[in-house]
């Protein structure tokens, strides 16, 4: 596994010792770049390690504005407007409902997604290839993703034929995702239980759902509400014995049993490239919107044993992580 102190520790030295890099823009001033997320993490620091390697270091020669929702997307709007109001000179993104509020707040100013869920279909962009308007950048769905998912979860759980999908059909990104489910589900030969959860108050009724309908597996959606409490999403599912599969690899940390998911440190990384090529004058609307290339397979291995199951040397062997 990954040291990710050391990973810090690298970006922290490296952007010290940075070369200057020129504003292509003819400004006195340094390029201000506004960052709207919701919370400080190692994918931010795979951020400032893209642009360090391209000679820019915050403080010396391009200064940062960060905004953070603290979990609460319904602040996104106003941390938008306030980066606009500060004339920043770009805007960068950390989801789509970050996106969203950004360019509804500002029509000019360029924006960068580090990463996003169907923009295409969320009003973000005109198509990937080209997006037009102010907005580009990077999107964290790639063509048969789910089904290659539940693919994984049936080659280390053979006997599972009926998945439990926690997912929130409120949100205006989780249907496209649930329809993708239903179509690898149905290439991998499994059935699907849709169980909604809203909010924090459906867990009772949703697991005591899984319970009654005799799903042998369960999968969640990363959506806000179950990556906050990822950790009773994975306590239920080991606790009555179903194996689990997630789009992120906390939720395996957490006891899950497998995850398989772009990786966000590669895609934020990536993102940088977006930023230097805007500052020195491209349009983001000319600028392809880009899928992921690299992804993450973790699986927890403590958790298989817990549940039973042997994990094939060949599918241990693939896993980019295994979590003992």
């Amino acid at each position: 596994m990954t040291d990710r102190r050391a990973f810090i520790g690298g970006v922290a030295g490296g952007l010290l010792a940075s070369p200057l890099v020129t504003f292509a823009q003819q400004h006195t001033k340094l390029p201000r770049i506004g960052i709207l997320g919701s919370t400080y993490g190692t994918a931010w620091d795979a951020f400032r390690l893209g642009l360090r390697e391209l000679g820019y270091v915050e403080g010396r020669n391009v200064t940062m504005e960060w905004r953070w929702a603290e979990g609460k997307p319904d602040r996104f709007p106003e941390l938008a407007t306030e980066l606009v109001e500060l004339k920043v000179d770009l805007i960068v993104t950390s989801s789509t409902q970050a996106a969203l509020a950004a360019k509804q707040a500002t029509s000019s100013i360029p924006i960068v997604m580090t990463i996003s869920s169907y923009p295409e279909k969320m009003g973000l962009a005109e198509s990937l290839a080209h997006p037009g308007g102010n907005i580009t950048g990077f999107s964290n769905i790639a063509p048969e993703l789910i089904g290659k998912r539940l693919e994984l979860l049936k080659a280390i759980a053979p006997k599972v034929s009926r998945v439990a999908v926690l997912w929130n059909p409120a949100s205006r990104i989780e249907p496209y995702g649930f329809r993708e489910v239903l179509a690898g589900a149905s290439v991998v030969g499994v059935e699907i239980q849709s169980v909604e959860v809203r909010t924090p108050d459906d867990y009772p009724a949703a697991f005591a759902t899984v319970t009654a309908s005799r799903a042998d597996a369960l999968h969640a959606f990363g959506n806000p509400v179950n990556f906050k409490h990822l950790q009773l999403i994975a306590d239920f599912a080991l606790r009555n014995l179903l194996p689990s599969s997630y789009e992120e690899r906390a939720f395996v940390e957490a006891g899950g049993l497998l995850s398989y998911a772009p990786s966000f440190i590669d895609l934020y990384q990536r993102a940088g490239s977006y930023v230097d090529k805007i500052l020195k004058g491209a349009k983001p609307g000319d600028l392809p919107i880009q899928q992921p290339t690299k992804f993450e397979f973790v699986i927890n291995s403590k958790t298989a044993k817990a549940l039973g199951l042997t994990i094939a040397r060949s599918l241990l062997v693939r896993a980019d992580d295994v979590i003992q």
